[in-house]
């Protein structure tokens, strides 16, 4: 690879990781190609972009976004591997999922809007965290609880009150 195509390069993995916020570290090696594919496939139906890429234009990449990523290029030894996601736990279910079969992928280190996880350890943290969709249902919920407990209540004792009216009509 010649040093302008390694420019090119370090140049692309710099747009992606400036315009993604939900950026996950594995490593896949050790997979067969057939389990390489259905990989590839679990993340294209969860809306995930897989690439493998070289450590050392990762790391300058890295170097030259405008994030901070604390201690995740300490990580990039072996074989590495990004996905790219728009939801935070959507790589993660992918892999606690593709695990049930096989030992891989191993968590690195995930870079979830500012926050950094670093190590496999991580992956159950990282599989319960909410979704924008899923906090904004719940604040949904919350707000129209109150509203709901209000109705019923008017509804039954309106119920209530027409029987004792109609009760007292009857006599």
């Amino acid at each position: 690879m010649t040093r302008e195509e390694k420019s090119q390069v370090i140049e692309e993995l710099t747009a992606q990781l400036a315009s993604s916020s939900h950026i996950y570290l594995t490593d896949i090696s050790g997979l067969n190609a057939a389990n390489t594919s259905d990989l590839r496939r679990a993340c294209f139906k969860a809306n995930i972009r897989l690439a493998v890429v070289k450590n050392t234009l990762l790391e300058k990449a890295m170097e030259a976004s405008d994030k901070d990523f604390g201690d995740l290029p300490k990580t990039l030894k072996g074989n590495t591997s990004v996905m790219y996601a728009e939801t935070g736990n959507a790589p993660a279910k992918v892999i606690k999922a593709f695990r049930k079969k096989s030992d891989k992928p191993l968590l690195k280190g995930a870079f979830i809007e500012e926050a950094i996880y670093i190590g496999d350890n991580q992956l159950d943290a990282l599989v319960d965290i909410k979704s924008r969709e899923e906090l904004i249902g719940d604040i949904i919920g919350l707000l129209q609880s109150p509203a709901k407990n209000v109705v019923s209540a008017l509804k039954s004792s309106g119920g209530k009150l027409a029987g004792i009216v109609k009760t007292l009509s009857e006599k």
